[in-house]
């Protein structure tokens, strides 16, 4: 076995049973000489291989020169992951690798009986796999004793100091003894995980494989812009343009994963939701129809899918944007591994474009900017499918011969061909169709350059002479509050136009007239789309030419006390003129006889001040 050269022949063994031919990077740096009993801080891409390479990282440490372990007592290691899923499939790795050694794996996550896990420490465990909490309950109530370990191992270390594990990662830490090797392993190293491996390893090697300074190569980055009100129309597009055996859609909160999986199970799709809200029976189920075929799409929150892995993942969709680059690679790190194709959709809004342009420079992401697939090229795109489908190319078996001549005995050719594609589309949810937007390019364009418009002809006249222009009726006006500083910028995105084409606005009570420039008032009136709407359900009429501006006049001001001025200057209430030096409109009423603030109160005749009169009140 020299492709396993420096690995326990148990674990080789293992690893050859299991179909392993050689190791990745990161595995292979964690059985080199130098790491030889000591602590290391690991950071390598997801899918690399992580999981393994700590267990061959273990090995030597746990067996000490032994083939098998003995009886099993007080745990020799323990590995944290930060959620339940991860910590299971920790277990389920480390099982099949440490298969031949006899080791005994114990499990101790949040959602489990956590009496039928205290039985399972009591009888005894080589290693214990755990989230952070379940395992200091444990340690606390004296179930879980780490006198003997002899290695500490922290996956997603990263992801458990962001979800706030600290205070008990470190509990975990200073309980166990002294000399243990502690081995932390993360996608990224930000600030905090240098922090905490400075404060809690010793002499540690930092091994950081080559394959973390540059992204994915196997992932396909696509940021596909559309309207706000399009976001879901465009996710349904991407889903059935793709047609993934497995995809992901992550969502910033449980209610935006409840809402898709509502609506995606009304249009057709086999979708399953994850998310905190849920038992851990239901997420076992959910994570086990996605594995077996039942459900194609799962729908989740960042927390609920950390640590997962769907080997026939091929398709994510970000339907919310990560809050930042981290939790951008984490998401995408879900697809495109152990060398295979992945394509990571990002949905980005109009007014979310800048986000989205820092999110991918930060990640150091080059992605493709593009418009989300329309319902022609999905359409095309199942037309490709059915065309390559095997069972058109595949060589008629003898017990299908005799069946095949009896249908063209009975059906044309077409007849037969019209069947063979309906069903063939019969159970795929029909795509959306979308409002073509440009597709924005990345921090390099202008911000005001949206995509091919017309050539200008000739150069724009002057503001104060606009010249021919098309005039447009929108159906708000000063009662909803319409404001140019709101309004322009709308017709600039939704009618890809800019300032410069617009001329003069006239607000009117129920309504709003707007100029735009003849030679781009069709590319405008097409920008809008056949139902001609605004955003907020602000429609747009084209009128034939300019509006009668006195149809709604305004109202004429009425003086409250009916007194006609003798002249034509502004006048107060008792009739004087305003520009009096001793005319002020803000001066006191005269006060009432006998309240003066300053003179003495009212008396009545027994020397006490006066009550006010007391007067009911009618209900």
């Amino acid at each position: 076995m020299t492709e396993f050269a420096g690995v326990v022949p148990a674990i080789a063994e293992a690893l050859t049973k299991r179909g392993y031919s050689t190791l990745t990077p990161v595995q292979t740096a964690v059985i080199e000489a130098e790491m030889s009993g000591r602590d290391a801080l690991v950071s390598a891409q997801t899918g690399s291989g992580k999981t393994v390479a700590f267990g061959l990282a273990l090995a030597s440490t746990l067996l000490d020169g032994a083939d098998r372990f003995g009886p099993a007592s007080k745990p020799l290691a323990v590995a944290v992951a930060p959620t339940r899923e991860l910590a299971l499939q920790v277990q389920r790795e480390l099982e099949w690798l440490y298969e031949m050694t006899g080791a005994v794996i114990a499990a101790s996550v949040g959602g489990m009986d956590i009496r039928t896990e205290r039985r399972a420490l009591d009888r005894g465990a080589h290693i214990v796999v755990g989230t952070p909490g379940r395992l200091c309950d444990h340690v606390r109530r004296g179930a879980l004793d780490l006198s003997a370990c002899r290695a500490i191992v922290l996956d997603e270390a990263d992801e458990m100091l962001d979800l706030g594990f600290r205070e008990d990662l470190e509990f975990l830490l200073e309980t166990a003894p002294a000399d243990r090797r502690t081995l932390m392993f993360s996608a990224t190293v930000p600030k905090s995980i240098a922090t905490l491996a400075k404060n809690y390893q010793r002499d540690a090697l930092r091994i950081s494989t080559q394959a973390e300074a540059k992204q994915h190569l196997d992932i396909d980055y696509r940021a596909l812009v559309v309207v706000p009100s399009d976001r879901e129309n465009a996710i349904i597009n991407v889903l059935r343009y793709y047609e993934a055996k497995n995809a992901l859609v992550f969502c910033s909160t449980r209610a935006a994963v409840n809402h898709l999986t509502a609506r995606f199970n009304n249009r057709g799709f086999s979708v399953v939701a994850l998310s905190g809200e849920l038992s851990q029976s239901e997420r076992t189920h959910a994570l086990q129809a996605m594995r077996d075929g039942r459900a194609r799409v799962c729908i989740a929150t960042d927390v609920a899918a950390r640590g997962i892995d769907l080997p026939n993942l091929e398709l994510v969709i970000h339907a919310d944007l990560p809050t930042n680059p981290e939790t951008l690679l984490h998401r995408s790190g879900r697809t495109g591994r152990a060398g295979r194709k992945g394509v990571s959709a990002i949905i980005v809004t109009s007014n979310a474009r800048r986000k989205a342009e820092r999110l991918l420079r930060d990640a150091r992401i080059e992605a493709v900017w593009a418009k989300p697939p329309s319902a022609d090229e999905v359409s095309q795109k199942d037309d490709e499918r059915i065309l390559s489908d095997a069972a058109l190319n595949d060589p008629i078996r003898e017990d299908e011969a005799a069946f095949v001549q009896q249908v063209l005995s009975g059906f044309s050719a077409e007849q037969v061909a019209a069947a063979f594609v309906r069903l063939a589309r019969a159970g795929r949810s029909a795509p959306e169709d979308i409002i073509d937007t440009p597709a924005f390019q990345p921090s390099g364009q202008a911000a005001g350059d949206r995509g091919p418009r017309p050539e200008r002809s000739e150069p724009r006249a002057p503001r104060g002479d606009f010249g021919d222009a098309v005039w447009f009726s929108i159906s708000a006006g000063r009662k909803q509050n319409v404001e140019p500083r709101w309004l322009i910028p709308m017709l600039c995105r939704i009618g890809r136009i800019t300032k410069q084409e617009i001329g003069a606005i006239k607000m009117m009570p129920e309504n709003t007239f707007v100029e735009i420039a003849r030679e781009f008032s069709d590319s405008f009136v097409e920008a809008l789309g056949p139902k001609r709407m605004l955003e907020k359900g602000i429609s747009v009429t084209q009128l034939d030419g300019a509006p009668d501006l006195s149809a709604a006049p305004r109202k004429p001001f009425v003086r409250k006390d009916n007194a006609a001025p003798s002249d034509s200057k502004p006048r107060w209430k008792d009739g004087e003129s305003a520009d009096r030096p001793d005319s002020k409109p803000w001066a006191k009423k005269a006060a009432k006889p006998g309240f003066s603030k300053s003179g003495p109160k009212p008396t009545d005749d027994g020397g006490k001040p006066a009550k006010k009169p007391f007067k009911k009140k009618a209900y």
